[in-house]
């Protein structure tokens, strides 16, 4: 196999891709960071409460 035709395969394959704009970008970029910080505040919140019956039950 020559080398100059991979090459050129991964360019002509390149060329099919869909790259995001800007604002696709910042879209995405916001959804990911509020899906996390609502994930992040409800394991808080399940863990608040889970350490809170623990202590309840030990002590």
């Amino acid at each position: 196999m020559d080398i100059a035709k991979i090459f050129r395969d991964a360019k002509m394959e390149l060329s099919k891709v869909i790259f995001p704009n800007k604002a696709q970008v910042k879209q995405a970029y916001i959804s990911v960071v509020i899906v996390v910080s609502a994930i992040a505040a409800f394991l808080a919140l399940v863990d608040l409460i889970m350490s809170s019956i623990v202590s309840a039950i030990l002590g």
